[in-house]
């Protein structure tokens, strides 16, 4: 299937050299990996006091949710970078060069680790998690495995593999039909969680969870909202507005036990903020997501991502305090602590493996045009490099 290039579409959002690059988004990947480890934090019991453990857990109750975060920003950003006569390959070759150098390193680190340990090694499992295979299977022990937060990087492969594909629908669907997309997704998880009744009780959390095909709603929601963006037929509040309805969101929603209703009401949070976000970069209003420091963090949080579980797991362990916590004040500095070591081993893979290997394992030569992934005339944003 090839299609050729289109312009962007009359009445696009305007942009200048420098908002392009949308750098907000970046600062918003750290933001979504900071959600994901604070709820690490709080299941991984680091913390002994019940009084310390119960402030954790209100406040990141809802980190898993972070990679729904993730998910919805990586449609909108593959969306809006797309290029001009790409071609399928090239794109799929950089997306590799991204995501599966660091998967790789954590990988051999984690099964270094269950040797030392003396754990019981699943080949099957192992091999399925290597080669990113493993939200796939509904198998309990089989989808967490090795490097447990790679699975998002499964669901991320097949999201990668659809997009070149279905990219030439995108920019030729109606706008109401965009608008349809984005306004579906949260019925739609709410409609799953009672179709999981037909689904084995030991594979519902997969099911609801994991399952690349579920888990791509998500992501579509961020591909269509990018599209209306690029065609400026996107209607939503500025950015500090948008921040005020993801914050009470988030409290209103971390009252629910219920998992379908809050993942329904963030999903629609995450994609009013992040298109947001996109549109002060665009239009050049004050951001404080694009900040230096923001930037930064959003640049190593995908290696921030892959990293956390492994080092508070490995310490905990080589500690004696795997399952119990560290009592008293100790669990709170144990988690600030896990943090900033966390942090930078980030940094170190960042700079010295997901940099240079990108650089390595990135297509050279430009796309041959009969093989061009449709996109609009917009180039590709500097400031972020699209993560999971």
């Amino acid at each position: 299937m090839t299609s050729a290039p289109v312009a962007a579409p009359a009445g696009a959002a305007p942009r200048s050299s420098q908002a392009s690059r949308l750098p907000s988004l970046t600062g918003l990947r750290w933001v979504a990996a900071l959600l994901v480890f604070g709820f690490h934090a709080g299941t991984m019991r680091i913390i002994a006091e019940p009084d310390y453990q119960a402030v954790v857990g209100q406040i990141f109750t809802l980190g898993l949710s972070g990679v729904q975060f993730f998910f919805i920003l990586s449609g909108f950003v593959l969306v809006w970078s797309a290029r001009p006569h790409d071609s399928r390959r090239r794109f799929w070759q950089r997306r590799f060069a991204k995501i599966y150098p660091n998967h790789v390193l954590l990988w051999a680190l984690a099964m270094l680790a269950a040797v030392w340990f003396a754990d019981p090694i699943n080949p099957v499992a192992a091999l399925e998690n290597l080669f990113l295979l493993q939200a796939w299977d509904p198998r309990p022990g089989y989808f967490y495995s090795v490097n447990n937060v790679s699975w998002s990087l499964s669901c991320e492969l097949f999201f990668y593999l659809c997009l070149p594909l279905a990219l030439p629908l995108v920019r030729r669907a109606r706008p109401w039909l965009l608008w349809a997309v984005v306004i579906a997704v949260p019925l739609l998880i709410l409609a799953l969680w009672p179709a999981q009744t037909l689904v084995p009780e030991q594979s519902r959390w997969w099911f609801t969870q994991v399952f690349p095909l579920v888990r791509s709603l998500e992501f579509w929601m961020g591909v269509a909202a990018a599209e209306l963006m690029l065609r400026g037929r996107w209607r939503g509040p500025r950015l500090p507005l948008a921040g005020l309805i993801f914050v009470a969101t988030w409290v209103v929603a971390s009252q629910w036990i219920r998992a379908e209703l809050w993942a329904a009401l963030l999903s629609a949070a995450y994609v009013v903020l992040i298109a947001a976000a996109a549109d002060a970069d665009v239009r050049g209003y004050r951001s404080p997501l694009r900040s230096r420091p923001m930037v930064w963090l959003g640049e190593v949080s995908f290696a921030f991502y892959l990293v956390h579980v492994f080092v508070i797991m490995t310490i905990l362990r080589l500690t004696g305090d795997w399952g119990t916590g560290l009592p008293g004040w100790w669990g709170p500095a144990a988690v600030i602590g896990f943090l900033l070591l966390t942090l930078g081993l980030a940094a170190l893979v960042h700079r010295f493996v997901e940099q240079p290997m990108m650089r390595r394992l990135a297509p050279r030569r430009p796309a041959p045009p009969s093989q061009a992934i449709s996109a609009p005339d917009a180039g590709q944003p500097e400031g972020v490099q699209p993560g999971r």
